[in-house]
């Protein structure tokens, strides 16, 4: 959040671990936000339904990841969501989420007039 308030922007933080929860949270966001930065975890690999949501809400979204999924088992570097983000970061830990939300923020300025 201090980060957030650095580059002008409101930040939420969510966390789950259900599914569903995560497709109403995706859902939501449309009315509320103007992007996402998006963890979706071993959800990443496995689910259609979270990217269905995000092509759905069609808002700005950036995958992040506390490890570097390319560097671990080959199930692992599959991720349904990377053809529908701006664009992933991965491996950085807990800084993953800082640096998705400078990238997010960057994109949006340069595509939205309103933000520069």
């Amino acid at each position: 959040k201090n980060l957030g308030k650095e580059l002008g922007v409101s930040v939420e933080s969510r966390q789950s671990n259900v599914e569903g929860e995560l497709i109403t949270w995706i859902q939501e966001a449309k009315a509320r936000f103007e992007g996402l930065v998006f963890n979706p975890a071993a959800y990443t690999h496995t689910s259609i339904a979270l990217r269905d949501a995000i092509v759905g809400v069609g808002i700005p979204m950036v995958e992040v990841h506390l490890s570097n999924i390319h560097r671990r088992e080959s199930f692992r570097r599959r991720s349904y969501l990377a053809p529908v983000s701006l664009g992933q970061i991965s491996g950085f830990g807990p800084q993953s989420y800082l640096l998705g939300l400078r990238a997010l923020v960057d994109a949006l300025q340069r595509t939205i007039p309103a933000h520069r």
